[in-house]
């Protein structure tokens, strides 16, 4: 069953969002008017122009609006409800339809098949592109035509999308960008379909990165990864006082002084009421049978997982990954490490409490230091000491948090599986140093 007719009754709304876009606005509407394609209108959104943008449009019979805060997703929304087509076209005002063809055969899976409701067309560099926005071009829009059923992507620069659809799932209209990245995550998850059409190309001068710049970067990964769990792998679930978690033990073979740190740390755990299962995460089958025996769970990683590039969080991901039909509707994971000999099960239950009391994401146990210190770097030059550092403490302004990951650190479940708790505030619960002590006598593995 087909969208709609394809013909030249359908009307195509074409929409711009500009920006001091002299340089190229010209060219971006003289080549939409060359289209095979011919029953379209074009409304521009633009974002209060200082240069000759505006200028130069108001020779076309384009519909022109005006967006003072801008956001891209608000942007394309506020372009949508003055529109009349049926079928809706982003396009960036930098970006050139390479052929007479293009809107035609950007429309044209929207058109074959039901279950597409976004197209996304190619994006190829001019030949004075930098060389990192060329890479970028090129490794990602390819030659092969593309339905995307699992995969979120979707770019706005040069896309198409049926209105009706739209009308269920208008963009998000707070993100500063990759709005089409969300979207296109509502569409997967609604079980809607996304194809990259290479067919309708258009010469894209920046790369869809920006050349790397780090601080944009950054912005997407948080907005991607935290505000709206782009990667997500489970339900979010409502934190109460009912909620449950499990207990994470990542160890090494080699790592293990003896059994009786683990057994003591098993041990602790097995009292905690708030937590449904313990497991230990080991890349040593010796101790994996070990554990079994004792009635715990345990889960045998690669080895790769246990390089001195991988933390403990990455080993927990897995775990949870790998156990993920038994770990239904739980909520948090406690990752503890065992070689904390005076920690108990009250001082675990005291971080759950608070954990789940005040909402946190992660909550890590942490030693206070109010005593004089120094960062002191291990390479590079050398810092001159001040007397500075040696001022009385109740005048000193700072302290000292020394994070304790090892002692305990709970994190929300989906949080892990995404990655988001790195970007987001991380809190702290105070510990007494009797529980900052560390085993440090190193021996071989023994039953």
């Amino acid at each position: 069953m087909k969208n709609i007719n394809l013909n030249q009754k359908n009307l195509v709304s074409i929409i711009i969002r500009t920006k001091n876009e002299e340089d190229w606005i010209e060219s971006c509407i003289e080549s939409i008017y060359f289209q095979s394609y011919k029953n379209i209108e074009i409304i521009i959104i633009d974002n209060y122009s200082k240069d000759n943008t505006l200028k130069k449009i108001n020779k076309y019979k384009v519909k022109v609006s005006k967006i003072k805060k801008f956001f891209p997703g608000k942007a394309i929304n506020q372009g949508v409800k003055l529109s009349r087509g049926e079928i809706i076209i982003c396009l960036s005002a930098h970006c050139i339809p390479k052929n007479k063809r293009w809107l035609e055969n950007l429309i044209k899976p929207l058109i074959n098949n039901k279950k597409i409701k976004a197209v996304y067309g190619r994006q190829e560099p001019y030949s004075y592109s930098s060389a990192l926005d060329k890479r970028d071009l090129l490794t990602t829009f390819g030659l092969d035509k593309i339905i995307q059923k699992k995969d979120p992507f979707f770019h706005n620069a040069n896309s198409a999308f049926l209105k009706s659809i739209w009308k269920k799932y208008p963009f998000d209209e707070l993100v500063t960008n990759v709005e089409d990245r969300l979207w296109g995550k509502t569409l997967i998850d609604n079980k809607h379909y996304i194809q990259y059409q290479p067919e309708a190309s258009v010469y894209h001068w920046h790369g869809i990165n920006h050349s790397q710049n780090a601080e944009r970067a950054e912005s997407i990964i948080k907005i991607l990864e935290n505000k709206n769990n782009f990667f997500s792998y489970q339900n979010k679930q409502t934190k109460n006082k009912n909620l449950k978690g499990i207990a994470i033990i990542p160890l090494k073979g080699e790592d293990l002084k003896n059994f009786n740190d683990l057994n003591n740390t098993l041990n602790t755990l097995r009292d905690i009421k708030d937590l449904s299962k313990v497991y230990v995460s080991t890349d040593d089958k010796k101790i994996y049978d070990y554990v079994i025996n004792k009635g715990f769970n345990s889960t045998l990683r690669p080895k790769i997982l246990s390089n001195s590039f991988t933390d403990i969080f990455d080993v927990a991901k897995y775990t949870i990954k790998k156990n993920s039909k038994n770990l239904k509707n739980l909520g948090f994971v406690l990752i503890v490490q065992t070689d904390y000999p005076n920690r108990d099960d009250k001082l675990l239950l005291k971080m759950i409490t608070k954990y789940k009391k005040n909402n946190f994401n992660s909550l890590v146990a942490a030693k206070i230091e109010r005593r004089s210190y120094e960062v002191y770097k291990t390479k590079g030059s050398k810092k001159q000491l001040s007397y500075l550092n040696l001022i009385p403490q109740n005048l000193k302004d700072d302290k000292l948090i020394i994070f304790l990951t090892g002692l305990g650190t709970i994190i929300d479940i989906d949080r892990i599986l995404n990655d988001s708790w790195r970007y987001s505030n991380i809190d702290y619960f105070e510990v007494s140093d009797i529980y900052s002590i560390k085993s440090n006598t190193k021996s071989k593995v023994k039953n």
